[in-house]
C-alpha cells in the first residue's frame, strides 16, 4: 500500500461548521460511524482535521475537533485528472445483460469536471438525459491511486493503493447505446459522485484506508433507490480483481497519485430490470460500501 495509508485509517474532506470558507481534511472520532447517513441524517459529526489540506498529503492529525457541516468528495477535481472506469466487472451483472465473460477490463474514461459532490450537493441528470428519461444508477467500489503508477506488476499492484471510496456512476443509457464508445455518455458533468456516468459520478463520503482493507474482496456494496435495495453483491463477484485491474491499467501509461478506478457495478442496474426502473428528478440514491466506508447519497435534479 502508499506509505500514506498508514497514517490514517478513514479521511473525510469537509466543511467545518466554524468556518463555511474553509475545507479541512480530517478523521471522524467515531470509527464506527457511517459518516454519510449520520450527516444526511442532521446528526453533529465530530472529527479530528489532520494539518495537511488534500487526503493525498493529509500532514499529521491534531487533536483539535470539528464539526462538519458539509461533505465534499474525498479529492477535489483539480486532484483527480481523468477517472479510469471498467465497464462488466461483475460475473452476475453480465449473466443480467446476457454479455459474455471479457476477456480483458473494458476501459472507458470521464473527464474531471464529472466528479460530483454527495449529499446535500444534488446530483443533476443533464438535458440529454432527460430527452427520455433513461438516466440509471451504479453503485460501484472505487480504488485512489497513492503514488505514480506504471507497468505495474500484480504482485506489487497493491502497494500503489491510498484506500478505497464508493461512487455513483451515474449512465445516460439512451446516449451511451447509442454509440461504441461510452466516454460521452459518461461523461457529463457531475455524473461521477464519489462515498459518490452518459454517467454522473460522485463519491466519498469517507475514504478508507488501504491499512485497513488490505482484502477489498471483503467490501459488499448496495445500491437502494428512496430507500429500496436494487443492487446487493459481494466483490468476490468481480472479474477482474484490484490487483488485475491496477496492473493492466499502468501497463504503458501513468496513473498519476490521484488515479480514481471506478470498478464497475454489480446486477440490479435500472435497464436490467422488466419493466425498466430509471432515476428521476426527486429520487434518492444511495451507495453503501462495508465495511468501513458507509453510506454515499445522492438526491437528484433535473439540469
Amino acid at each position: 500500500m502508499s506509505k500514506i495509508a498508514s497514517t490514517f485509517s478513514r479521511l473525510v474532506r469537509f466543511v467545518p461548521k466554524s468556518n463555511p470558507a474553509k475545507v479541512l481534511i480530517g478523521e471522524p472520532i467515531d470509527p464506527q460511524l457511517d459518516v454519510g447517513l449520520a450527516v444526511y441524517q442532521g446528526k453533529n459529526v465530530a472529527v479530528h482535521p489532520f494539518s495537511g489540506s488534500s487526503v493525498l498529503n493529509p500532514g499529521r492529525i491534531t487533536q483539535s475537533t470539528e464539526t462538519i457541516d458539509r461533505i465534499l468528495s474525498p479529492l477535489a477535481q483539480t486532484e483527480v485528472g481523468s477517472i479510469r472506469c471498467i465497464g462488466l466487472n461483475y460475473a452476475s451483472h453480465a449473466r443480467e445483460m446476457s454479455l459474455p465473460i471479457p476477456d480483458v477490463p473494458t476501459l472507458f474514461m470521464k473527464p474531471s469536471t464529472a466528479l460530483g459532490n454527495p449529499w446535500p450537493a444534488p446530483t443533476v441528470l443533464p438535458r440529454i438525459t432527460q430527452q427520455d428519461n433513461t438516466g440509471d444508477y451504479e453503485s460501484e467500489m472505487v480504488i485512489v491511486i497513492g503514488r505514480d503508477a506504471k507497468d505495474v506488476s500484480e504482485s506489487e499492484a497493491l502497494d500503489y493503493v491510498l484506500g478505497y471510496t464508493a461512487a455513483n456512476d451515474v449512465s445516460s443509457r439512451t446516449s451511451q447505446m447509442s454509440q461504441s464508445q461510452w466516454c460521452f455518455s459518461k461523461g457529463f458533468d457531475g455524473a461521477c459522485p464519489i462515498v459518490t456516468s452518459a454517467n454522473l459520478p460522485t463519491a466519498g463520503p469517507v475514504l478508507v484506508s488501504a491499512a485497513l482493507v488490505p482484502d477489498a474482496s471483503k467490501f459488499r456494496i448496495r445500491g437502494l433507490k428512496t430507500g429500496r435495495v436494487m443492487q446487493d453483491c459481494p466483490l468476490t463477484d468481480l472479474i477482474f480483481t484490484v490487483p488485475q485491474l491496477i496492473s493492466f491499467l499502468s501497463q504503458g501509461t501513468t496513473l498519476p497519485a490521484g488515479t480514481i478506478i471506478l470498478t464497475g457495478t454489480p446486477p440490479g442496474v435500472g435497464a436490467a430490470k422488466n419493466p425498466k426502473e430509471f432515476i428521476k428528478s426527486g429520487d434518492e440514491f444511495a451507495v453503501e460500501l462495508l465495511p468501513y466506508v458507509g453510506t454515499l447519497i445522492n438526491k437528484i435534479e433535473h439540469q
